[in-house]
């Protein structure tokens, strides 16, 4: 047993001395010309109804790319195909060059894809810091089993590293707090973090910015900027002004399909996605 313990130990001290990394200054020489996540011809259709048809989508990696559209053009599909919470009809799923078309949902979260849900998912009888620490215990399992039975003393050794992400996304005062007492911007800052403890790659996040106050829009779109530095970010967002401020690259979906890609100002000005979305009460 004392190789587990010093394996425990270990890991947790990786844990701490990677959370400096996690949130690092924005670089500007990001590899912007490689391609971290694309699909070929992705499709899903549920009884003949075709929810996301023919889908052919590559997101540069250290960019911020947007998925947007009209309510019901297949967004959420989309990001639940890419993660497997929904089996694909047809069509391809790479990450980083490699296949992973029917990977497991948990076995892509350790490739480092991760996502975070349209409705905000933590533990909420839980305090902030406890949820971040059981993400940093999840990531210190590496994949095996789920360990219930770590030791306090193991646990207590995630509690800086916890603490300086939660600092890094504005929640230091409330470490302490319930998950289910949190304003609800606050809530969706709490969700982020669990996602950064997991390290990843690529975030994809689901409407982070949906049902806030103007003032929490301002402050999780601040956030998505910082931590978006050195890594890829792919969201769906209805809030045309957060995707103009943020997004490098925006894709458009009507109906399941794509109807146009580009920069803000190319998207917005295409007549497609006028009709489509802009016209409907989106300007």
């Amino acid at each position: 047993m004392p190789s587990c313990r010093s394996a425990r130990r270990s890991a947790s001290a990786a844990a701490a001395r990677s959370i400096s990394a996690i949130i690092p200054q924005r670089s500007g020489e990001a590899a912007l010309e490689e391609i971290v996540l694309e699909t070929r011809g992705l499709t899903k259709e549920f009884k003949g109804f075709v929810a996301v048809k023919d889908v052919s989508l590559q997101v540069r990696r250290g960019t911020i790319h947007a998925l947007i559209g009209p309510n019901g053009a297949g967004k959420t599909t989309c990001f639940n195909l890419l993660t497997h919470f929904l089996e694909p009809t047809r069509g391809q799923i790479f990450f980083n060059g490699r296949e992973i078309t029917g990977s497991s949902p948990s076995a892509i979260a350790r490739m480092g894809l991760v996502r975070s849900f349209q409705i905000s998912a933590v533990f909420p009888h839980l305090t902030v810091l406890e949820n971040v620490r059981v993400a940093l215990q999840s990531k210190m399992s590496r994949g095996a089993s789920y360990n219930f039975f770590t030791s306090e003393k193991t646990l207590n050794e995630l509690d800086a590293p916890s603490r300086e992400l939660i600092d890094a996304v504005g929640l230091g005062e409330f470490t302490e707090t319930l998950a289910v007492e949190l304003p609800y911007g606050r809530k969706r800052a709490l969700e982020i973090a669990t996602t950064l403890a997991l390290d990843p790659q690529m975030m994809l996040l689901d409407e982070p910015t949906a049902g806030m106050t103007h003032e929490d829009v301002e402050r999780i779109s601040a956030l998505i900027r910082r931590v978006s530095a050195n890594r890829t970010v792919l969201m769906v967002e209805h809030n045309l002004s957060v995707v103009s401020t943020l997004s490098d690259r925006i894709t458009v979906l009507q109906r399941g399909e794509i109807i146009a890609e580009g920069d803000y100002q190319a998207v917005s000005h295409d007549p497609l996605v006028v009709e489509a979305y802009l016209g409907a009460g989106h300007g």
